[in-house]
């Protein structure tokens, strides 16, 4: 098949390096020229485990290509996917401007059918509003389907998510854009293509198909995310009334998951959640709720949860410390999540602001996420490793969990250290063995 994909962010350029290590030809389209410019001299503009691979094998076999023309993006594409960004307004809602720029200029520049796709997360009933765009825009012109497919992809194994899909959802009006569908993910439904990451290849598994109204599954989408964010400040809070009961949460939470009908995933207590998705999805569902007359209240709680999660990892040095002003203290990972350099609404950040708001001196380390967070951070010393981080320290946070933190000397960590506190933001050290080390070891509801 031909696909045009408008939006060569993290979504728009996982999908269209997937789709073509599967078979389809794919035109990645972007109004940033400097991006696409970047793309066509074979870099990333962001780092993402096993796509840089992707881009390059299929940009030389021809079957992936770049450009800032969106008229070559919908030329003679079969399904045209908008991968565009749905940013949250000061309200809360969804920005969707970019989506309905989008939709009103293919309209315009189609003459044939085609089979528009929104891939980006929007509110329930974008689609409506898509398809009258296409018809008020085309003037008759060309007959377009619309059709939602809900993308799943996890920062740091986006791509893993994308070949090895738990379910993929596609929402449509009628048997043509089912039927387009079905043929476009038949090689992952079947398992019919050598996978890039898995050599050799691991006996695929059957992935499930859900077909269902456009609407149907434009809520699929933020109720996963929302479910999702709301495990995790269950969790949080479960940590809180942990500490005040002399309980374990990371006990705590094995033996709630162990139940498979509540399972272990998104149940690991710490700082909160970030990252550009769960955040601003939660902020929108309460909106569309609201909308359609109905008070989220539960989501809106999940979200206050969450706020209040940098504030407490502060309060927990201020406990230990005494006095903050003048120390200084290192931080550990900045990206919101392990294997992504994403900082959007990363904990770490917030953190770090706080502490230099109470004249903390913070050095930090990261493995990918130093560049994005020197652009955003002020006053902060970057290191080159985390035991440069923690020379003369009085505080250690742990705020992301890269697994090379666990590969650490952590003698030769302590011996740096002025102060041997060690605030663990994600329970990821073992608490028994820290204090082993002579460490004074604080975790989330431990």
């Amino acid at each position: 098949m031909e696909i045009g994909i408008i939006g060569a962010g993290h979504v728009g350029l996982v999908t269209g390096a997937c789709l073509a290590e599967i078979g389809h030809r794919v035109i990645c389209v972007d109004n940033d020229r400097n991006k696409i410019a970047t793309l066509q001299a074979g870099g990333v503009p962001f780092y993402e485990s096993h796509l840089e691979a992707l881009l390059r094998r299929n940009r030389a076999a021809g079957q992936l290509r770049f450009t800032d023309r969106l008229e070559e993006g919908i030329d003679r594409a079969d399904i045209i996917f908008i991968c565009v960004g749905t940013p949250a307004l000061a309200s809360g809602e969804a920005d969707l401007s970019a989506v309905e720029q989008v939709a009103r200029r293919i309209a315009e520049n189609v003459t044939g059918y085609r089979l528009v796709v929104e891939k980006s997360t929007v509110p329930v009933q974008t689609g409506r509003w898509i398809e009258r765009t296409l018809a008020v825009y085309n003037g008759g012109l060309a007959k377009c389907d619309v059709a939602s497919n809900p993308e799943f992809l996890r920062e740091g194994s986006a791509v893993h998510d994308f070949l090895h899909p738990d379910r993929i959802v596609v929402g449509v009006g009628n048997a043509r854009a089912e039927e387009l569908l079905r043929a476009l993910y038949a090689p992952i439904v079947d398992g019919a293509f050598s996978c890039p990451i898995h050599q050799p290849c691991t006996k695929p598994q059957p992935v499930p198909f859900l077909v269902t109204n456009i609407e149907s599954a434009e809520l699929i989408k933020h109720a996963s995310n929302a479910f999702l964010a709301m495990k995790i400040s269950f969790v949080n809070a479960l940590a809180d009334l942990c500490e005040r009961a002399g309980a374990d949460v990371t006990w705590v939470a094995r033996g709630v998951g162990l139940d498979r009908r509540i399972g272990q995933s998104f149940l690991n207590a710490g700082i909160g959640f970030g990252g550009y998705c769960f955040p601003k999805d939660l902020q929108a569902f309460v909106k569309i709720a609201e909308k359609l007359g109905y008070d989220f209240a539960l989501l809106r709680e999940v979200e206050r949860i969450n706020q209040g999660r940098a504030a407490l990892a502060v309060q927990k040095l201020r406990d230990h410390l005494w006095i903050i002003k003048g120390k200084q203290i290192g931080v550990w990972g900045l990206s919101y999540k392990p294997d992504t350099d994403d900082i959007r609404e990363a904990p770490a950040i917030r953190i770090i602001r706080l502490l230099q708001q109470e004249g903390a001196e913070v050095r930090a380390y990261d493995p990918k996420a130093t560049e994005n967070a020197r652009a955003e951070l002020q006053g902060v010393v970057f290191c080159g490793d985390p035991y440069e981080a923690a020379e003369g320290a009085e505080a250690l946070v742990l705020a992301t969990e890269w697994e090379e933190f666990k590969d650490l000397d952590l003698s030769r960590v302590k011996a740096r250290m002025k102060w041997p506190l060690f605030l663990d933001g994600r329970n990821f050290f073992d608490k028994e063995a820290m204090r082993e080390l002579g460490f004074e070891y604080v975790g989330i509801g431990r």
